[in-house]
């Protein structure tokens, strides 16, 4: 395995090696169908989110609106890290370039903050929804709605710019072996030539700023929504008030919580192995589990889910022939009482087919 490579002119490092998760061949195959096979189901998930809000009339509103938005944001973000690490895996020398390498940085922490305010704009909608709903129409429009989602993007990517010119001016001449499985802060920091406290500690405040404010915004704001819903003379009332916003606080507490284990607990970044346990739970799971919830939790999402997969069955499915292993699957007409179990075991049977090609 190559170790270092420097520039001919300048004598810094040139590229890194990830070492990612070194173990056995088997180990690593295995791994490789996993994180494969997590993220497949991942942009299946955050697709039919998209499709569903953009086939139905019935979803085209601001919450939903937000909804696909942050579920483009979950294919950007698992797509932002997860094709290197199954490169990572399977290749024999694990290398990034050094622009590759700030820009995988910038990228995937980009999308971390502009996720921060995707779930904080969600929350204040709920908010809007349930405190204010007589004028919850005329507040939130279709013009408010874009701002928004127009102020995560860029607010995102914006955040972490002074974060990537202050890494860009670290010098690098050696080692440039990262134990990781992408290019995080503080391994990488931890390869400078120089002392870098003042980078250290203006990327940790920035870091902390975003997860804070955001946190403490939706804490804000559900506290507000808790404290009207108690108000609410009827069970049932408050049944439907908690139904709106129980999905929305599961993806809060799942992202959060991992993101908060690793950088603000104490000690949790001194052990590498834990460090890329929790990276990979909030850069892996949680975009998993997020379309899962949003999926089974809205009544209004797993109708317009349904509508969609008897549009698909009918429109791209209907006397199709797959093959796989060298035979011919009949694929026939599906009838309207079948699931999306049925969807879904198609395309894996593709992916398997297509993995094959890989052992």
């Amino acid at each position: 395995m190559r170790i270092l490579k420097t520039s001919n002119i300048s004598g810094s490092v040139s590229e890194f090696i990830l070492l990612g998760f070194p173990c056995r061949k088997e180990i690593q195959r295995l791994l490789f169908v996993l994180f494969s096979l997590i993220y497949l189901l991942t942009l299946m998930g955050s697709l039919s989110i998209i499709c569903a809000v953009w086939s139905s009339r019935k979803l085209h509103k601001p919450m939903y609106i937000l909804l696909a938005n942050f579920s483009f944001l979950e294919i950007c973000y698992v797509s932002s890290n997860v094709p290197k690490l199954l490169a990572t895996i399977i290749s024999q020398t694990k290398s990034i370039s050094y622009a590759g390498c700030l820009l995988q940085f910038y990228f995937f922490f980009s999308m971390c903050a502009a996720e921060c305010l995707f779930l904080s704009v969600m929350s204040f909608d709920r908010l809007l929804a349930i405190y204010r709903p007589l004028h919850y129409p005329t507040v939130m429009t279709h013009d408010l709605c874009a701002q928004l989602v127009g102020f995560c993007w860029a607010g995102g990517f914006l955040w972490l710019l002074t974060p990537l010119t202050l890494i860009s001016q670290v010098p690098f001449c050696g080692p440039n072996t990262i134990d990781h499985f992408l290019c995080d802060l503080a391994p990488l920091l931890a390869l400078s030539c120089a002392p870098v406290s003042g980078t250290t500690l203006t990327c940790g405040i920035i870091s902390s700023l975003i997860i804070f404010l955001t946190f403490l915004y939706i804490l804000g704001t559900y506290f507000c929504v808790l404290r009207v819903v108690l108000q609410v003379p009827s069970g049932s009332g408050r049944h439907k008030a908690f139904s709106t916003c129980t999905s929305h606080l599961a993806v809060v507490s799942l992202f959060y919580g991992s993101v908060m284990v690793m950088y603000v607990s104490p000690g949790s970044g001194d052990h590498p192995g834990m460090q890329k346990f929790v990276t990979l739970f909030y850069a892996l799971a949680t975009p998993f589990f997020n379309p899962l919830i949003y999926n089974f939790q809205n009544k209004d999402m797993k109708e317009a889910l349904k509508i969609f997969h008897m549009y698909f069955c009918g429109k791209f499915l209907k006397d199709s022939r797959v093959e796989f292993n060298n035979s011919s699957l009949i694929f026939r007409k599906m009838k309207d009482h079948e699931t999306n179990e049925t969807t879904l075991f198609f395309f894996i049977l593709i992916y398997f087919h297509s993995l094959g090609k890989w052992f």
